[in-house]
């Protein structure tokens, strides 16, 4: 008799956390070395999770986090990657102007800052909740929702051609 082996939960995320990943290493290597900090760390706390958030936010709170502090501990953010030095070929009609959207929106996507670029990437490309993502980043729904606005708002600005917005222009609001 054969026994076949039930697949991990954990399992199933394995390819949002690797999109993820790579959308903030911008490296390949260095996203899939995340990914496995990651699940090093989701399988030596398993045991200990309980019937708290859904395997998918924990999952991105723990991905998140060690992003985060491998960010803070090398003091740098890491080098570009193009798109097109990517390996495979992104899903597109395989038409000119296609390829050149995709390039300036990687592009554009790289001039965001970093917290902004997170909260986009897990609303936008995971379709995670606002209150998911404010508890994967550990900050109030509000700064979620601002990040997200400010990121679109910028994203728009620069795919568009114009000047992006500065933070240090604040309305007054009554």
């Amino acid at each position: 008799m054969l026994f076949r082996r039930r697949p991990h939960p954990i399992e199933a995320e394995i390819p949002r956390l690797r999109r993820f990943a790579l959308a903030l290493m911008r490296d390949r290597n260095l996203a899939d070395d995340l990914v496995q900090d990651c699940l090093e760390r989701a399988l030596a706390a398993w045991a200990l999770r309980r019937n708290g958030p859904s395997l998918r936010p924990w999952l991105f709170a723990i991905l998140h986090n060690t992003w985060r502090s491998r960010m803070r501990r090398e003091g740098s953010r890491p080098d570009r990657m193009p798109l097109e030095a990517m390996g495979a070929e992104p899903a597109a009609s395989g038409g000119q102007w296609e390829r050149l959207e995709l390039r300036d929106m990687d592009t554009a996507l790289g001039l965001l800052p970093e917290e902004q670029r997170a909260v986009l990437l897990l609303v936008v490309l995971e379709g995670l909740g606002y209150e998911e993502v404010a508890r994967i980043q550990d900050v109030p729904v509000g700064t979620v929702m601002s990040r997200l606005s400010r990121a679109r708002e910028r994203l728009r600005a620069l795919t568009e051609d114009r000047q992006p917005p500065s933070g240090t222009h604040l309305r007054r609001v009554k």
